[in-house]
Parts: structure tokens; sequence; C-alpha cells
């Protein structure tokens, strides 16, 4: 191996600058890159590969038979060129042929050869190429030489567009929409509202014009400097953020604070251009990793932590570059819509609030900082909109709804005057349900319902007086572990728990153990050692991951009971399948009730101890569980899912996921008449309970609990208000025996004959 350190590597570049100083056609400089780089890595064939028309074309070889260049081609896709372009992601193989994607090209001769190495050749984000290597011994690449071969592909990726051999056919590099007429984007529900204003992209794009260092240490010195300015940024914005103290966007931005004067950050970046790039192409070089490295993690939380990384990488390299020109330094001049393919929390947070009316993210997540600081801030995200740059031109207006998912670019001036309307309607319903703030949810022939909130934030707690809710019927105590950079502390546990309990008040709160796992799993939490699961909804999360992992949960239990002294205290365990985890973890509490007791400690006057029914098999076991609990709570989120086999997630699923089907509500009237029979209280946490002809259903079975989001308190105590909850009963029973015409249709009919506002 002829590449040892970054000196060598430094010699690659060296020799590519001369190359392209020299007066000489793209094709010759392409065939001298090929020979330089197959040269220094001692390796028999090296192949650039351009992207022409949407196909991958052999450019330049060096070791596979000249005549096929300009000849061979993939489509994206194929072969393992094809599989690295379309993936954006690096291949090393010992043996070739043994990869699944592996295609044979004949012309090229390369039947000889044993090992391959491929890296993608990146434009703006998009791969524009392949550079690959081959040699006739089986053998992985060492680090060294893929880091290499990454660093040239930046080099070439500069060289290739100087030379004019971008492909814009492929629309790389265009900002531009394809379209000026009206058009229709849907998203991932992140923070709910409507909202109207003009485009307004976050930051332009930034191309690096030149990737090799004259002077290393001046890039370094370069480098440094934007450091500096950059957590300067960082510390001003922290101490500005016009939240109070005590929320969880301070430990966002506490963990946002972590990533900037993180070391390993900064030593990678001074490693490549140890390699001889300039300090732009080094930062944008280490960002690349991390977008690659991204797309390999199927954690979603590691991935949304890595967004925060990447929002400091785009924010060092508009220092460095003395690009500085985001949309918040310019200042917002009419009301607008944001637009970014990621956003960190810092950068929303620059935004003046009386402009910004909405987000609009390509990526985004329900546990993204981002999206919890929005939500404290009270500005609209949708995630998840594909393409955002083809649809959308600055300065477009923009209508943004994203109950409904929606996105509507340049819209027409009926569909103005439509969204307006429901605008206006929305802010009209909305005050109507503010002033049943002091309503009981009573049904019109006496029977009281009780409607509880949904929280995991500090923040969410000014629901309970604001909506007049009875109480939080499930508190998920898991959201502070997912905001934070570390296992979050005993004492800061209690805190949070203390302070929930005393906004509550006299009125219940049901803390939910952790439900962390799966698809909420955490990066300082390890992984199991069999490696990634196939289907993490139903894997090792909630209370299975917390009675192996018992460290984290008495730790819980602890903070739990010792906020809870001289009160109530309402603990759920989360995701039960059978009788004996729900034991296991009410022994583990009252064992660490012992011990705190046993030193001193005050103790709740009460502790009750709930199980919640997700995983349908605990329904096969109620009358075995049911005398040990104190309440029980139906999770219809999961549970739907499970019983239908289909991701609630999946847009393709959309259709097969009716919480109205007489399955599941056949499924739920067996649980609630188990649980009346053994007079355990039972209610609904989910969203089905926040959807009022859904919760007008769940009365009919006789629920008269639910726990649903604030923003759904109002419509429910509207449509409870109006609602004759005998007669329901009565006409549900007749339904779930023969329900021959579509229930969610009979429901409606109901409702529309008795007079039931459904909001």
């Amino acid at each position: 191996m002829a590449l040892t350190a970054a000196a060598s590597a430094r010699e690659i570049l060296t020799r590519l600058h001369d190359v392209m100083a020299k007066r000489l056609p793209a094709q010759s400089k392409l065939n001298s890159v090929a020979e330089i780089i197959g040269t220094t890595l001692d390796s028999e064939v090296c192949s650039i590969y351009l992207l022409r028309e949407g196909v991958l074309e052999l450019f330049a070889t060096r070791g596979l038979d000249q005549e096929a260049v300009h000849v061979t081609k993939l489509a994206l896709g194929e072969g393992l060129v094809g599989t690295i372009a379309a993936n954006v992601e690096t291949l090393n193989l010992d043996e070739a042929a043994a990869h699944p994607d592996f295609a044979y090209r004949p012309e090229t001769g390369e039947d000889r050869f044993h090992s391959f190495a491929g890296v993608p050749i990146i434009r703006r984000e998009r791969a524009v190429g392949v550079l690959a290597v081959q040699h006739v011994e089986p053998r992985r690449y060492a680090d060294v030489e893929i880091e290499a071969l990454q660093t040239v592909a930046m080099v070439l990726s500069e060289l290739i567009a100087n030379a004019d051999l971008i492909d814009t056919a492929a629309g790389v590099g265009t900002d531009r929409p394809q379209s000026t007429g009206a058009t229709h984007a849907k998203g991932f529900k992140l923070v709910e509202g409507m909202a109207a204003g003009v485009a307004v992209f976050h930051q332009p794009r930034i191309t690096i014009e030149h990737t090799v260092a004259e002077d290393i240490e001046v890039e370094r010195h370069r480098v440094y400097a934007a450091f500096d300015k950059m957590r300067d940024q960082i510390e001003r914005m922290a101490s500005q953020a016009e939240f109070g103290g005590g929320g969880e966007h301070d430990e966002v931005l506490a963990t946002y604070k972590m990533f900037a004067y993180d070391e390993g950050w900064s030593r990678r970046i001074n490693e490549a251009i140890d390699s001889g790039l300039t300090a732009e192409a080094a930062i944008e070089r280490v960002q690349q990793r991390t977008r690659m490295r991204m797309r390999e993690i199927d954690d979603p939380l590691l991935r949304d932590r890595m967004h925060d990384l990447e929002d400091l990488s785009n924010r060092l390299l508009r220092i460095v570059s003395g690009q500085l020109g985001t949309a918040a330094q310019m200042g917002l001049r009419n009301d607008s819509i944001l637009i970014a393919r990621n956003l960190g929390p810092a950068e929303l947070l620059e935004y003046d609030r009386r402009r910004l009316k909405g987000v609009v993210l390509e990526e985004g997540s329900l546990t993204a900082h981002v999206t919890i600081v929005a939500r404290a801030m009270g500005v609209p995200v949708l995630g998840r909109v594909r393409d955002v740059r083809r649809l959308i031109a600055e300065g477009d207006m923009l209508l943004l709804d994203t109950a409904e998912e929606s996105l509507f670019v340049r819209p027409s001036t009926a569909m103005q005057e439509a969204f307006e309307a429901k605008l206006a309607l929305s802010q009209k319903r909305r005050a109507a349900f503010a002033q049943l703030r002091g309503e009981l949810p009573v049904t019109g022939d006496g029977h009281r319902i009780t409607v509880m909130v949904n929280a995991g934030l500090r923040d969410d707690l000014a629901a309970l007086d604001l909506t007049g809710a009875d109480g939080i019927g499930l508190f998920r105590t898991e959201f502070q572990f997912l905001v934070s950079a570390t296992l979050p502390q005993r004492e800061a546990q209690k805190r949070l728990y203390k302070d929930v309990l005393e906004a509550a008040g006299e009125r219940p709160v049901v803390f939910r153990t952790v439900d962390i796992g799966g698809d909420k799993a955490l990066p300082y939490l390890n992984h199991d050692e069999d490696g990634d699961e196939e289907n993490p909804a139903m894997g090792w999360r909630a209370l299975r991951l917390a009675l192996d992992r018992d460290g984290l949960m008495k730790a819980q239990a602890r903070a739990l009971i010792e906020a809870g002294a001289g009160r109530t205290l309402n603990i759920m365990f989360p995701m039960v399948s059978e009788p004996w985890e729900f034991d296991a973890a009410r022994d583990l509490f009252e064992a660490q009730r012992a011990w705190l007791a046993a030193r001193g400690r005050k103790m709740p006057t009460e502790i009750r101890y709930g199980a919640m029914l997700e995983v349908p098999a605990l329904a096969e076991v109620l009358d075995i569980l049911l005398p040990r609990i104190d309440f029980l709570s139906i999770g219809t989120n999961d549970l739907t899912q499970f019983l239908f086999a289909a991701d609630r997630a999946h847009p393709k699923l959309a259709l097969r996921y009716d919480w109205l089907s007489p399955s599941i509500l056949r499924f739920l009237k067996r649980v609630v008449d188990q649980a009346h029979a053994a007079e355990v209280p039972v209610a609904v946490c989910g969203e089905m309970g926040g959807r009022p002809l859904e919760a007008m259903a769940l009365i009919g079975l006789g629920i008269d609990r639910l726990s649903i989001t604030p923003a759904a308190v109002g419509p429910i105590k509207a449509m409870v208000r109006s609602l004759d909850r005998g007669a329901l009963i009565g006409a549900m029973g007749p339904w779930l025996a023969d329900p021959r015409t579509p229930l969610r249709d009979m429901l409606a009919a109901w409702a529309t004959e008795h007079s039931v506002e459904l909001a």
C-alpha cells in the first residue's frame, strides 16, 4: 500500500492541481487523473464515470480496455457503479463479483480483477459521477485509501464542473422549479397549524470554487478563526433565547453547544486540511462523510442529532467562506414560510417571530430538536416534503396546512380564497372552543366524561389551564430522554416530575414510564448486540427494554416516588404483553419505595399502578391482569397497527388503518366490558380519542375517560355536550353485531340525525 499518511494524500492533490492548471482538454485531464490515482494507490485500475443524460458513462480509465471509454454505460442503480451513484454511498469489496449488484461488462476486460472500491463524485449534494479502483488480488482497500479517494472525488467535482461536464439534464445544480403553475406537495405534520406567506430559502447554496490548498497553515488558521466566531454566535443565541428557564429547549440548546465544542469534529476538519484541501473543501468533505453516515443509520434519534452537526457545518462553512447572508440575517420583509432541507434549533431562533409564519423541511422528524423548539414557538412545521427546490422558487406564494399535511405552491385565486375561508373558520372555532374552557364535558343525558391531555414537555403544562382539561392522562416521560445529549440524572428527572405535579395541582397526572427503543432509540444507550431490528415497533423497546436495563428504571422510579411525596402518584407501564411483566415492573417500583422509606424520605400518600394495552395478546389474559391493576389505558395508536399488521406511518397503508372498522370496535368493546365487570377504570390514550367522530364511537362503547392532545380538548368537549350517550350506546349494539354498512358511515349519519357537533 503506497498511501500511508496525509502527506501522500497531499501529494495526490498537488499533482491533480498541476493537471487542472494546464491548458488541456477535459478528456486529457481526466485521463491524467486516472493515471495519477492508480499509480499512487498501486491499483491496476482507476476509472472515472460521469453522469450524462441520466446514465453513468465511462469517461476515463487506467487498466480497463480503452475501447470501453464512452461505450460502457450504466443506469443509476445498475451494477456497482450505478449503486454507488444512486445511493450516494461508498463501496469497498475484496470480491466484487460476490456483491448482489455486480454487473459484468465484457467490453471492459475487467474479469481478471477481484477487489473493487468506489466513491461518489458529489456536486451540490448529488452524485454526478463515480470514482472507482480495482485490483487483481482480492483485498479490501485501507481506510486511508478510501479517504484519499473521497478527497480526490471532491477535487474531481470541481474539475468536471469547470469543464462543463456536469449533467444539467439530470437537474443537478438547478434551483428553478420545473413548473410555474400551481403545485400541491404533501409532507408529514411535525407541528400543527395553518400559515400563508412567501417562500424564503433559509440559505443560498454555497458552491466551493477552490478545493486544493495553496498554504495549509493559512487554511488551518481560517478554520480556527471560523470556529471561534461560530461558538461566539451560539453562546449569544443561547443567552438571548426568548423562552423561560427550565424548558426542554434549554436542553436542546445545551446539546447543540456540545456539538459546537466537539473536538472530534474539529480534528476531522484539520485532518482534511492536512490532506491538502482548502478550509471550505475540508468542512464540506467532513460534511459529506456525515451525510453518507446518516444514510446508513436506521436510528431516527441519532439521525436527528447528526442534523444538528450538519446545521453547525453549514454555519461554519458560511463563516469561513464569507457568505454569511442567511434569510434570518438579511431579515424577513413579509409574512414568510421558511424553506430548508433541514434546520438546526439555533438557526430557527434567529428568525423574526412576527414575520415567520411556517417552516417547510425536506427532512425532519417529530423528535428532531428543531421540531421541539418550533412547537414551543408556535410555528407550524411540515416535514418530509421532497424536492422543494424543484417545486418552489424564492418569493413564491405558499399556503401551508399541516393538519392536511399539504403545501400549496403558487396557488390560484380560488385556492387562496378557500384557504382564507378555512383559516377564518378555524380561528372562529378556536375562539368558540376557548369559551368551553370552564364548561364540564357532560353529555346531554347527564353523563360526565373525563377529558385529559397528553403531555411530555414542560411547555405542554400550560394546556391544562388553557383548555380546562381534567388532568394529564398520559405524561410521556421519555421526551426528557429524547431531547438530552446524555442520560438525564435522577435529580433532573425528579425536578421535571415535581414541576408537572405542581402545575396540575389537584388534577391527576398519569406518568408513563420510559417508552424508548425501537424508533425512539437513544444515541447514548447501547443497542441490542444482536444488531439492527427489522421491526423496531415490535422489538426491544418500552417495558421490555426497561426491565432489561433495570438501572434506568430504578433511577426513574426513585425520581417519581420522591417527586410524588405527599400526593397520589399514578404510574403506567407501556407495552405490557403479559401479566408477569406488569408484576416485575410494579415489584421494582415497590422495592425502590421501600428503599427510600427506609432512609426516611417522604412518600406519596398512594401509588396507583396501571398498564397500557397496546399489545393485542394482553387482551387474552385480562382476567389475570385486571385484579392486579388500579387502572387500564388503551393505547390505540400502536394497538391498531398491531391488529391490522399495518404501519400507521406508511402512506400506502393509510386506508388499512381505520379506527372505526368493526374489528377494532369489537375488540375495544370486549376490553371495556371486562374492565367494567372488574370495576377497573379504563381510558383511551391516543389520537383516536382526539377525533370527534371516533371519540363519539368510543363513548358509545362505554368508555368515559379520554386522554388526547390539548388542541383536541375543545372539539371533544363540544361533541360530548351535544351527545345523547344512552341513545348512542343503544344504537351501537346492533351495528357491531351486524355491520353490513361501513360503521363510519352509520356513525356519521347518526351524528347528523341527532345534531351531534363534529367540528
